[in-house]
């Protein structure tokens, strides 16, 4: 298991210009839970949440010194195929629409948008849609 401290680090990191780094306690919760599926290491990792037939992607994060080296895909499709394991039959998430990067991300990951989410986000006091997005595994 990866430390939640270690992963709310590079949480923190990985998404300060958003300032929504979560906190240690956060992921120690998550990670408690049965449902819950944490892959990678303390650089990077992908956190995703299956119930049912469904995985939800909850974060997938890379320390930003560790970035463009595979190390979030790899992380993601060892959670997925986690995920496929425990029958889930399709993934789904949210992303800022904001965030290009992982946008672009989860498309090249076979993501394709579903829907909309209006302001969902708050930015500095900005609204910032999210975008829903989702898969078959």
């Amino acid at each position: 298991m990866i430390d939640p401290a270690a992963m709310a680090a590079t949480h923190a990191r990985a998404f300060a210009e958003q300032g929504r780094g979560w906190r240690a306690e956060e992921f120690a919760a998550l990670l408690a839970s049965a449902h819950v599926i944490a892959a990678g290491d303390a650089d990077a990792f992908a956190v995703l949440r299956v119930v049912a037939d469904e995985a939800e992607v909850l974060t997938v994060a890379t320390d930003p010194a560790r970035q463009r080296q595979g190390r979030a895909r790899a992380a993601l499709a060892a959670a997925l195929a986690e995920a496929t394991a425990r029958g889930a039959r399709r993934a789904f998430l949210e992303v800022a629409e904001d965030n290009a990067p992982a946008r672009r991300f989860y498309a090249a990951e076979g993501f394709a948008q579903t829907g909309r989410r209006s302001g969902y986000y708050r930015r500095a006091g900005a609204a910032v849609d999210a975008v829903l997005m989702a898969r078959a595994l």
